[in-house]
């Protein structure tokens, strides 16, 4: 369970008078070779088809016949909002040959492969072949799109490939954003590094004034953060030094909106940072032991008749990706960089690292459950 958002207030200015932050009960020493073995890298990949993770949010299928297709886990899936409404999930091969039948997003009445055009309905079922009568004995209603799970929680769709070894990841994510948040802007982009170093940068606040000196420093604080858990996913607070304002305030009156920014680790790969103005939701892909997609969508009260919101959505936005993200960034590549080194055999977790720790900790226990699971 979480903390309240008055309950978050009340921690951080305790913290802010004591000089303190939150901290973890133990520390982690992580293999150096965790992060570039290829061994451990399609365990991780293996894993990832068992576990219901973010696809996309909903937000990304505004309207029946919305897609969204990409590769996850290794695996290509196409995520549809059906004619009525409901959001399924296939393998995206065409039943004739393979190929993919779409690619990225957008939106359709059928999905028609473009190799020789077979045609699938909304809902996976094969609703036309070419030609059918090359085909004689073919049987339509046994070759539609193959499913995998799709499921919606608090505004994002998670996918399921495999059978599931844990449904936690799903069932511990809360609320993150307002319902009527929409999509001001997406992106895809790689990079040349291991998926869990960017993750990593995310989930403590150790970092924050010998990297963000000058950006998220100002306004922020060094090494102040509440670290909540929360199944095997987690929370991690950063407060502004606005939230002083809040002393005066009676508690029972506080709002903790632009006070803080929330970053939620949904276990294992993606984050959801609530910032001021924005909700920026992140999806590491896994691509090898070396290179990572990010999937970025940007949200926020980005209705027609409020542009002014969304203008100050779009600079909040602007802020974070064109400061403190490429300072981040560059830490990262560094460390990739620094792998090769022979210096470390491991990497060591301290307390301020609650989070990253809660991260290793499970993930190397699901692998251990994938192991025993077969």
């Amino acid at each position: 369970m979480l903390l309240s958002d008055t309950e978050v207030i009340s921690r951080v200015l305790s913290h802010i008078d004591n000089q303190t932050t939150d901290l973890g009960d133990r520390d982690w020493q992580e293999p150096v070779e965790n992060y570039s073995s290829m061994a451990r890298f399609n365990a991780e990949l293996k894993l990832m088809r068992h576990l219901p993770v973010p696809f996309c949010p909903t937000a990304a299928l505004p309207e029946n016949g919305s897609y969204v297709a990409r590769v996850a886990a290794g695996v290509p899936i196409v995520v549809v909002r059906t004619m009525d409404g409901t959001i399924r999930a296939f393998r995206n091969a065409c039943r004739h040959r393979g190929m993919q039948v779409v690619q990225g997003s957008g939106c359709a009445k059928v999905l028609k492969c473009g190799y020789h055009g077979w045609a699938y309905r909304l809902d996976g079922r094969l609703e036309h072949i070419p030609h059918d009568y090359g085909f004689p004995d073919f049987d339509k209603d046994t070759h539609g799109l193959v499913p995998v799970t799709a499921e919606v929680k608090n505004g994002l769709v998670f996918v399921t490939q495999e059978e599931p070894l844990t449904r936690a990841p799903l069932l511990d994510t809360p609320v993150m954003m307002p319902a009527d948040y929409q999509i001001f802007d997406s992106r895809e982009n790689t990079s040349d590094i291991n998926w869990k170093l960017n993750i990593e940068a995310t989930m403590e606040g150790y970092h924050i004034k010998p990297t963000h000196p000058e950006t998220f420093y100002p306004y922020g604080y060094d090494n102040l953060n509440v670290v909540e858990t929360n199944g095997i996913n987690s929370r991690i607070t950063f407060p502004f030094r606005r939230i002083e304002k809040l002393r005066e305030v009676p508690e029972a009156e506080r709002k903790i909106d632009r006070m803080v920014t929330y970053v939620y680790n949904i276990f294992p790969f993606a984050s959801v940072a609530v910032l001021s103005n924005h909700t920026s939701i992140t999806i590491s892909e896994p691509i090898s032991p070396t290179m990572t997609r990010f999937v970025n969508y940007k949200m926020g009260p980005a209705r027609d008749d409020d542009a002014e919101a969304l203008q100050r959505a779009k600079k909040d936005a602007s802020f974070v990706a064109d400061t403190g993200l490429l300072e981040d960034n560059a830490v990262i590549r560094a460390i990739q960089a620094g792998l090769a080194s022979g210096a470390n055999t491991h990497f060591t977790y301290g307390r301020f690292e609650k989070a990253i720790v809660h991260l290793h900790k499970n993930l190397a226990e699901q692998l251990q459950s994938l192991n025993q699971f077969g």
